[in-house]
């Protein structure tokens, strides 16, 4: 099957961004890391496991390519609080505390998150038995703020979980609090707010938080990672540099069963997206393709791009999809995306004369008929 797009000429977008970026100076590009999330998920946290993660960033080579945030999720915190009102971590699981993993991750030139809730109780609670009381940041905002600054954390994940039906928040109003809490501080904090799109964060939350998630959780196989690629379409215009960047979920290399096209392709067009990158799995048991795929140097480039436009789809079938990007130095990305269950030949068709170069065979090709892979990609990088 042939698919045909024609390339207009044009190499930027018109439409601009709809609001200024919060202003705490973060962000400038996509951030880049490891969640514990999709590793651990809540019992398997620990202090080891968080260590574990910080050296392999080291060792693999991934902190020297930009992964950077250590990124501590659910389930860190202890039972309850203390006498004073005070966060605390598990005692189990955490017996160092947090301010000393901190620290240790820091001593790694890596960079510390920590994840906290606006209502009253966070997802674990709800969705795996976590027995805690009273650990959200409901009625405790400043406090949990100063908290974070005062262990050395530079990343916050705020998650809703269902902080409207638990506690009668509404969204915006609740996240700003903690922004404007975060920024009492006077430490440089990434605000990175979750609640999985159902408002349409991208529409209000620019000058809320550095990144905002645009749909709910992404899994390990090809129809979720298929389906929010498609999905993110239509946000594309609110997402853009500096410091304010639309979140499609964290990366599931390394997770499921993925095959090495399909997590290609879904590296690729979370660059194209200029997606945040944050690897969830055991850093230390992924395969030598997955580590060099995370670490694709010409890929990431893409998605780090300082001008910060975020790729769009302009052309597709019913499985397959051209995806556009323009770049600060000129010229602009193609990525030749195949969600298909066979293989296909697709053409990127350009006005005028162009070196192409495929990012995955990292040299120039010539023509403009490419064969892609069933749940594969070809990316493009097109220069005058």
């Amino acid at each position: 099957m042939l698919v045909l797009a024609v390339l207009a000429a044009a190499l930027t977008w018109a439409s601009p961004l709809p609001e200024p970026p919060l202003a705490n100076g973060l962000a400038r590009t996509p951030p880049m890391g490891w969640n514990s999330w999709n590793q651990t998920r809540c019992y398997g946290l620990t202090e080891r496991a968080v260590r574990e993660a910080a050296d392999a960033l080291v060792r693999t080579g991934m902190r020297d390519a930009g992964y950077r945030y250590v990124v501590v999720d659910d389930c860190w915190q202890d039972f309850t609080r203390g006498a004073r009102g005070e966060l605390r971590a598990n005692p189990q699981r955490f017996p160092g505390g947090i301010a000393a993993l901190a620290e240790y991750v820091h001593r790694r030139g890596l960079l510390f998150g920590i994840y906290s809730v606006p209502g009253s109780s966070t997802c674990a609670m709800a969705n795996d038995g976590y027995p805690a009381h009273g650990i959200g940041s409901l009625g405790h905002e400043r406090q949990d703020a100063e908290t974070f600054a005062a262990w050395g954390v530079d990343y916050l994940k705020y998650d809703w979980c269902d902080a409207d039906t638990n506690d009668g928040l509404q969204r915006q109003p609740a996240f700003e609090k903690m922004r404007d809490e975060l920024a009492r501080t006077n430490r440089k904090i990434l605000y990175s707010i979750s609640e999985y799109g159902v408002s349409s964060p991208w529409t209000w939350a620019r000058p809320v938080a550095n990144l905002w998630r645009t749909t709910y959780d992404l899994t390990p196989d090809w129809a979720s990672i298929s389906s929010v690629i498609e999905q993110q379409a239509a946000v594309a215009a609110y997402s853009g540099a500096p410091g304010g960047w639309n979140d499609p979920d964290m990366l599931q290399l390394g997770n499921g069963a993925l095959t090495a096209d399909e997590a290609r392709a879904h590296f690729s067009l979370w660059a194209m997206l200029n997606a945040p990158l944050f690897a969830g799995t055991d850093l230390g048991a992924l395969s030598t393709s997955d580590i060099q795929t995370l670490t694709n140097p010409e890929v990431l480039a893409l998605d780090q791009d300082f001008a910060g436009s975020q790729g769009r789809k302009i052309a597709g079938t019913a499985t397959t999809d051209v995806w556009r990007k323009p770049l600060s130095g000129g010229g602009y990305a193609v990525a030749l995306l195949n969600r298909g269950d066979a293989g296909t030949r697709m053409s990127a068709r350009t006005p005028g004369q162009w070196r192409i170069r495929d990012l995955w065979a990292h040299q120039d090709v010539g023509g403009t008929e490419f064969s892609v892979p069933a749940h594969g990609v070809r990316v493009l990088m097109l220069r005058p």
